[in-house]
C-alpha cells in the first residue's frame, strides 16, 4: 500500500513597497478606481514573486497525525492539545526544506489545487532560497498516481463545467467546512497583518483535515474512473 499524505499552504504578499516598481505597476494595471486597485494589489499573494509562505500544513490521512509550519523569527517546536500536530516555527528557506524532506517519505500527495497553485508556488519559493524540491507537484496531468489533486479529480480534468471550491465540495459530501466567515482564503492577508497567525494555522489544519475527508470519500468512486 502505498503512503499517502495530504498539504496545503497560505501565501501572504510582501510589503507592497519592497515589490519591484515594475512588478507593482503590473499587479496594478488595468484598475479604474481605488477599489480595483486595491483588490489587485492584494492579489499578490497569488504570486511567488511577490509573497512568500507563512503556513505549511500536512497530514497523513492513516494515522491522523500532522504537522504544520509556520513563519517565526525565532524556531520553535511544540505539539498541539490533542497530541495529533507537530507546530515548528521558523523562517521560510527552512519551512520549505524540512516540508520537501517530509514529502519524500511519501509515495502519494494529495491537495484540493496543488497541481495548479500550491505545487507550482512551493517550487518557485524554494529555487528562491536555493532549496531544491524533492518533486514536481504539477507533473502529467492526467494521473493520479503520484498527485491527486481534488480539484481535478472533481472537474474531471477541467472538462466539467464549472471547478468547485474546497467549501462547495464540503458542503455537498456533508464534510464540516474549514471555512467560516471570519476565516477563509481572502481573509489571511488581513488576519496576518493584524497578527492572527494562531488563527492561520488553524485554518490552515482544518483545510488539510478537511481535504482529507474528501479524499476518503472519493478514493474509492471517482477516483478509480482516473485510474484505468
Amino acid at each position: 500500500m502505498s503512503r499517502t499524505v495530504v498539504f496545503d499552504i497560505e501565501t501572504v504578499g510582501l510589503p507592497w513597497l519592497d515589490v519591484d516598481p515594475l512588478l507593482r505597476e503590473t499587479l496594478t494595471r488595468g484598475a479604474a478606481d481605488g477599489d480595483a486597485y486595491r483588490t489587485k494589489k492584494s492579489w499578490r499573494s497569488l504570486s511567488p514573486y511577490a509573497s512568500k509562505v507563512i503556513v505549511i500544513a500536512m497530514l497523513n490521512p492513516e494515522t491522523g497525525q500532522g504537522k504544520v509550519w509556520y513563519e517565526s523569527a525565532v524556531r520553535a517546536d511544540t505539539r498541539t492539545a490533542d497530541g495529533l500536530f507537530d507546530e515548528t516555527g521558523c523562517d521560510e528557506g527552512t519551512m520549505l526544506e524540512e516540508f520537501w524532506a517530509n514529502l519524500a517519505r511519501f509515495d502519494r500527495v494529495v491537495s484540493f489545487n496543488g497541481r495548479g497553485f500550491d505545487g507550482p508556488f512551493l517550487s518557485v519559493r524554494s529555487a528562491i532560497h536555493g532549496v531544491r524540491p524533492s518533486r514536481n507537484l504539477s507533473g502529467y496531468r492526467y494521473s493520479v498516481r503520484e498527485h491527486v489533486d481534488l480539484l481535478e479529480v472533481l472537474s474531471f480534468m477541467g472538462t466539467a463545467p464549472a471547478k468547485p471550491s474546497l467549501h462547495a465540495a464540503c458542503v455537498a459530501f456533508g464534510i464540516p467546512s474549514p471555512k467560516t466567515a471570519e476565516m477563509h482564503g481572502y481573509a489571511v492577508a488581513d488576519a496576518y497583518a493584524e497578527g492572527r497567525l494562531p488563527e492561520i494555522l488553524s485554518y490552515c489544519r482544518r483545510d488539510v483535515e478537511a481535504t482529507a475527508e474528501l479524499f476518503s470519500r472519493v478514493e474509492t468512486t471517482l477516483l478509480p474512473l482516473f485510474e484505468r
